[in-house]
């Protein structure tokens, strides 16, 4: 079985690279904390695969969250301080995974890539 996380983000925010970056890897290791240890492990002697993807707005990435978590995968969903680029509260992106591939990509494959 191959294991991967994605990551989605919101298109509507037009992050600058950095702040993206920023958050992205907020997700990322926010979604690795709360995930179990074995899939961790298997993961990481995979090589850590990570897909960075995008949805058009908040309805959007909470529909992802919703779907994603009925289906028993582990999210992160990143919440910003709003101490640069965004206003305090705002939700930016969704952390899944790591799982299993397959499982991830019923539900984020025919989203676009950043």
């Amino acid at each position: 079985m191959q294991y991967k996380q994605v990551i989605i983000i919101r298109d509507d925010l037009k992050l600058p690279k950095g702040k993206l970056a920023a958050q992205v890897a907020h997700a990322s290791v926010e979604a690795l904390l709360k995930s179990d240890k074995d899939d961790i492990n298997e993961w990481k002697k995979q090589g850590m695969k990570k897909i960075i993807l995008k949805v058009d707005n908040k309805e959007q990435l909470l529909k992802y969250k919703t779907i994603s978590e009925d289906n028993n995968l582990i999210t992160a969903l990143i919440t910003d301080a709003g101490k640069t680029v965004v206003e305090p509260g705002t939700i930016t992106c969704l952390g899944i995974g790591p799982d299993n591939e397959e499982k991830i990509d019923k539900i984020s494959g025919k989203l676009k890539m950043v």
